[in-house]
């Protein structure tokens, strides 16, 4: 797994190329969730500031890769979901695969509906397999088509222009490792919630 204090490193070495294949890579592919993309996204922003020493081109060109490429990535999802179809709930557990990600994804279907697809941008694991159950579940395609680029271009360019922005105020800047640290609760923060439900309604059932 990728170590999340390495991001930086990752796009100075990297970057646009590197920025636009892991932002892909977690959009559509199976084998993606695991991938920095909160993080990622936000250091991207600041390291195409003056504060980040403008590593990366300017903020405009960091905000299109990551839009288009998350945009491709959730369809290339969606085509995954389309053409295997339900057989991706039956595929057995491995290291790069966790059939229960995909149940989690399809039961934040069951509880958003179309909405999933620009909620789960924002969702770490989730925002990996929406796109598959999308194409699962046979979602309309040009209503997947919709929430796919408004999501991709909420959490796109939203998470850029966010570390863009912070990223200039002293104690953030000085502090970049703690403001990543942050990024990331942030955005487990959902899952954690979820699975603190989960386990409160099991006890529930199991009590009565």
């Amino acid at each position: 797994m990728l170590a999340l204090l390495n991001v930086e490193d990752l796009l100075a070495n990297g970057g646009l190329l590197i920025l636009g294949a892991i932002v892909f890579a977690e959009s559509g592919l199976l084998i993606g969730f695991f991938l920095p993309g909160d993080s990622l996204l936000f250091i991207a922003g600041f390291l195409a500031s003056s504060a980040g020493n403008n590593v990366l081109p300017p903020l405009p060109w960091v905000i299109l890769v990551s839009v288009v490429t998350a945009i491709t990535g959730d369809q290339v999802g969606y085509l995954i979901g389309k053409k295997v179809g339900p057989a991706i709930f039956a595929k057995p557990k491995s290291r790069l695969f966790n059939p229960q990600h995909v149940v989690k994804a399809n039961n934040f279907f069951q509880k958003y509906g179309a909405r999933t697809i620009v909620i789960a941008r924002f969702v770490p694991i989730v925002r990996t397999f929406a796109p598959v159950v999308a194409g699962v579940g046979d979602m309309h395609y040009r209503t997947f088509v919709r929430y796919n680029i408004i999501g991709g271009l909420l959490w796109g360019a939203g998470l850029p222009t966010l570390g863009y922005f912070l990223g200039q105020i002293e104690v953030v800047k000085h502090n970049i490792e703690i403001a990543i640290i942050a990024i990331v609760f942030i955005s487990i923060l959902p899952v954690i919630i979820e699975l603190v439900n989960h386990r409160r309604a099991a006890k529930r059932v199991v009590e009565s």
